[in-house]
């Protein structure tokens, strides 16, 4: 069977070796590049297409293209932050956006990414609180984690649902912004992103946290890159 297709991770292809693969640079969940570019689009198939002109395979070439209108997803350790973060900064922020977020939890039928670390977005609060006091210095034993997580994975869960939180009210604020846009609203422009880069220096200075750490179940399936700074 003559077969042709696009892989997001270039090892996988070089490793399972199909036939014919286009690797294309672009983000999970946008094989053909930045969605509403049908011309660019086109042209991604048009180049997975003509990987069937090849007489020999397995093949597997890169897609080029002068203009790559999906940007990569910017994370915290590319950008600068300059809030400077004091009590309650990140709670006012977060209620600021609380009638977003409610606005894109009843939109989409009560469903919402938010949830990773076991807690109800009603206690938002508190994890915030949580992480506060664990950048802080001071005690980090919670009744909020549950018994068989460890303390560095139930940070990370608590960070991806802080992302949730901000960038699904992000997207029902502003309906068409891109995932760049937001990924950089959230890491240059928020106290919550400030506070996660903080985080991240303190986990960096935390044995059992650098020993204890595994990757977020949200970061396997759903992003190439880490959930946290």
């Amino acid at each position: 069977m003559t077969t042709t297709g696009i892989v997001l991770i270039e090892e996988h292809a070089q490793r399972v070796k199909p036939p014919r693969m286009l690797a294309v640079p672009f983000n999970f969940g946008k094989a053909l590049g930045k969605p509403g570019d049908p011309e660019f689009q086109q042209t991604v198939l048009n180049a997975t297409f003509d990987l069937l002109n090849r007489e020999s395979s397995p093949v597997l070439e890169q897609f080029e293209s002068e203009t790559n209108p999906d940007q990569a997803i910017v994370q915290g350790t590319q950008v600068t932050n300059s809030i400077k973060l004091s009590k309650g900064l990140v709670l006012e922020e977060a209620d600021s956006l609380k009638p977003y977020y409610t606005q894109w939890v009843e939109g989409n039928a009560g469903r919402t990414a938010f949830g990773l670390s076991g807690l109800e977005p009603v206690r938002f609060n508190e994890l915030i609180e949580f992480l506060e006091g664990y950048t802080g210095g001071n005690a980090v034993d919670t009744t909020m984690k549950p018994p068989e997580t460890s303390l560095a994975n139930f940070i990370r869960y608590c960070v991806d649902d802080i992302k949730s939180y901000y960038y699904e009210s992000m997207m029902a604020r502003d309906t068409y912004d891109s995932d760049h846009k937001i990924h950089e609203w959230f890491w240059s422009e928020t106290a919550a992103g400030a506070l996660v880069m903080r985080l991240a220096e303190k986990m960096k200075e935390d044995e059992d946290c650098l020993l204890y750490t595994s990757p977020s179940p949200r970061d396997l399936s759903t992003s190439r890159m880490p959930s946290s700074a």
